[in-house]
């Protein structure tokens, strides 16, 4: 079973490759949430993946907060790993990960990061990749996708190839702490209603219901995990996250 979310598309893509690549079930962690998941059951010789984005150097809170609500159900023999999409690092991510796996009495035999184009509008010195870049960086991350694919399906273990950057506890833990505190929250995003075409694209995008309506209104309920889909989808750019004017990114395969 592999576990996902994403919300530019570009976790999708590579936790798609990893289920071509193994045969194993695809599950939409907000699909999971929405359908009252309490239990999930690893069968003899089936391997347990989380794949998810690095949000603020840390795993989203949404997956944090489903891995805490849920309960595994594994073998000892289970094979569990770990990979996680990101801009450029991911810090003390897999940290962070593997102490909340562990407290649900879980392990991780090995873990991945993806370096994928940058998405992330929520930082003033962080900036969207060029298209040149962007190209390039998804042509780099389908190679690594190919090693990593054989990697998960000869179940090796004891593999971690991580991008920490150079001072990963910073990033995750002091620009992290504050990202969760300051920066998940739908009462950033706003809408330039004379550029909305009214589509409830961002509405039916949303992994938690938090937007109704179109012009679309968030519905400040504590529930936004700040993915940007909204932001990242939206066909006229009409959503727009803070006062910094930022482009917009979306996973496509070349």
């Amino acid at each position: 079973m592999i576990l996902y979310f994403s919300g530019t598309g570009n976790t999708k893509w590579a936790a798609q490759t990893l289920a071509q690549a193994t045969g194993e079930e695809l599950v939409y962690i907000p699909d999971a949430i929405k359908k009252g998941m309490k239990s999930i059951n690893i069968a003899e010789g089936e391997r347990l993946g989380f794949c998810f984005p690095t949000h603020g150097w840390q795993p989203p809170t949404l997956v944090r907060e489903f891995i805490r609500q849920i309960t595994f159900n594994v073998q000892p023999s289970t094979y569990i790993y770990a990979l996680t999409t990101c801009g450029d690092n991911m810090g003390e991510l897999m940290s962070i990960l593997r102490k909340d796996l562990e407290a649900k009495g879980l392990w991780l035999d090995s873990t991945f990061a993806v370096v994928m184009p940058e998405s992330n509008v929520c930082f003033s010195f962080l900036h969207l990749d060029t298209k040149e870049k962007e190209r390039e960086k998804i042509r780099q991350a389908t190679q690594r996708m190919e090693h990593i694919c054989e990697v998960v399906k000869n179940r090796r273990r004891g593999v971690h190839e991580l991008v920490k950057g150079a001072i990963p506890r910073t990033y995750s833990y002091v620009l992290g702490g504050y990202y969760v505190k300051h920066l998940i929250t739908d009462a950033k995003f706003w809408v330039d209603e004379k550029a909305c075409i009214g589509c409830g694209l961002c509405g039916k995008l949303c992994p938690v219901d938090d937007i109704k309506g179109t012009p679309p209104e968030w519905m400040h309920n504590g529930r936004c995990t700040n993915c940007l889909a909204c932001y990242h989808h939206c066909p006229r750019h009409a959503i727009h996250w803070g006062t910094m004017k930022r482009g917009q990114y979306v996973f496509k395969s070349e």
